[in-house]
């Protein structure tokens, strides 16, 4: 997927990613109520999504079954490699550091990092 999604195409591939094959409408009813989309909405987004090969389809008599062609964990990977190369020149330090600095992390994300960096080092 060489094309960046958007903040509503993503909304579509949370919940293919929850659950897949599923159907336009499938996709419309699991969407978040608050985005007030209809199922003509959910389809340019699908088609949109196609068009980017994030997502794919069969054809199921006279519907299109959806599926997710990138996986969450990949787009996940390369979403975060991209913000951190664009605003912190490929280091995660100054990322840290920048929260850190705004009090954005928790005493819980602090002991989490920790114990992930004891878990590293060994």
């Amino acid at each position: 997927m060489a094309e960046r999604i958007s903040d509503a195409e993503h909304a579509v591939m949370e919940v293919l990613w929850d659950d897949s094959p599923l159907t336009a409408q499938d996709v419309a009813e699991r969407v978040d109520p608050a985005r007030g989309w209809s199922a003509a909405t959910v389809k340019t987004l699908l088609g949109r999504l196609l068009a980017k090969e994030a997502v794919r389809h069969e054809v199921d008599g006279r519907r299109y079954l959806y599926s997710p062609a990138v996986q969450r964990e990949d787009y996940v990977e390369g979403e975060s490699r991209r913000l951190i190369d664009r605003l912190f020149g490929g280091r995660l330090t100054p990322l840290v550091a920048h929260l850190a600095e705004r009090d954005a992390l928790t005493a819980q994300d602090i002991t989490e990092i920790e114990a992930l960096l004891r878990e590293l080092k060994q």
